[in-house]
C-alpha cells in the first residue's frame, strides 16, 4: 500500500532527493514539497497527507516544531517524523514544550536519511506509533532537568535582570543607572529578593559574600548551596547533591 507523504524540507536539492528516494521504493507517494511550515499550512484545506517528513530547521517564521504543532491543531494526532543535525536546547525545549516525546518520531540527519531507514518510521507513525532516538531523549531530559533547577525560573523577570547586571560585577547604583530606577536604594532590596529565592540570605549574614555566591548561580544557571564550612554544592540529575 503506497503511502502518500509531504514533505518539508528547506533545502531544495536534499527535498529533490527524498523524493527521488522515497517514491523509488514504490511504497511512498510524494503528494507535497515545501520549503516553509506556513505553506505546508496553506496547503491543509485541500486535505492533509497520511504522513509528514519534516526537518526542524525551516525557512520562513516557523519551525518545524512550531508547524507540527498548527498541523496537528487542524488534524489531531497527524503523523509526523522529524530530522534534523539541530544541537539547540531550545529545540529541545520546544520539544518538550510540544508534547514531542508524547507523539511524534524522530530520526537524526546522521543517519543520511535513507529511505529504507525513513519508510519504517513514516509507517510507524501513521500507525499511531512513535520512536525517539536515544541520544535526542537524553539531551531533551538533560535540558528538562536543567531547566527544572534553573535558578533564574526563582526570580521574577526585574530580578533576572538585577541578577544578570550584578553577575557583571555592576554597583548598585550602576545598576539603577542601567535599568533606569530612580533610586539605587531598590536594586539593594531586589537583591534581598535575589539572596531570599536562592537561598543566600540563610546561609550567611555579609551582604559580599551573598553579592559573589548570587554572581556564581546566575553565571552557572545552577543552584548552589553552601555549607557552614564553605562547601558549595550543586544538583546533579540522580538527586543528590555533588561537591564542586
Amino acid at each position: 500500500m503506497t503511502l502518500n507523504i509531504w514533505i518539508v524540507e528547506d533545502n531544495p536539492a536534499l527535498s529533490r532527493a527524498l523524493k527521488a528516494g522515497l517514491e523509488a521504493t514504490g511504497a511512498a507517494a510524494v503528494c507535497g514539497q515545501f520549503a516553509r511550515a506556513e505553506d505546508a499550512l496553506a496547503q491543509l484545506p485541500s486535505g492533509p497527507p497520511e504522513a509528514v517528513l519534516m526537518d526542524v530547521h525551516l525557512a520562513g517564521e516557523l519551525n518545524g516544531i512550531q508547524a507540527a504543532v498548527a498541523l496537528r491543531r487542524e488534524y489531531p494526532r497527524l503523523p509526523v517524523v522529524f530530522y534534523s543535525i539541530q544541537d539547540d536546547e531550545e529545540y529541545y525545549r520546544a520539544f518538550l514544550r510540544s508534547g514531542i516525546l508524547s507523539h511524534y518520531a524522530y530520526v537524526r540527519k546522521s543517519n543520511y536519511l535513507l529511505p529504507e531507514s525513513i519508510l519504517p518510521l513514516l509507517r510507524e507513525a501513521r500507525a499511531g506509533g512513535s520512536f525517539i532516538d536515544p541520544e535526542i531523549e537524553a539531551r531533551v531530559e538533560a535540558v528538562r532537568h536543567k531547566d527544572a533547577n534553573d535558578p533564574l525560573a526563582l526570580l521574577e523577570p526585574n530580578e533576572q535582570a538585577v541578577a544578570g547586571l550584578l553577575a557583571l560585577g555592576l554597583t548598585n547604583e550602576q545598576i539603577a543607572a542601567r535599568l533606569g530606577y530612580h533610586d539605587a536604594r531598590a536594586v539593594s532590596r531586589t537583591n534581598g529578593q535575589i539572596y531570599t529565592a536562592w537561598g543566600l540570605n540563610s546561609s550567611t549574614t555579609d551582604e559580599k559574600v551573598a553579592r559573589t555566591r548570587a554572581a556564581l548561580i546566575y553565571t552557572r544557571r545552577e543552584l548552589v548551596v553552601w555549607d557552614e564550612d564553605g562547601v558549595a554544592r550543586v544538583l546533579v540529575p540522580d538527586g543528590n547533591w555533588k561537591a564542586l
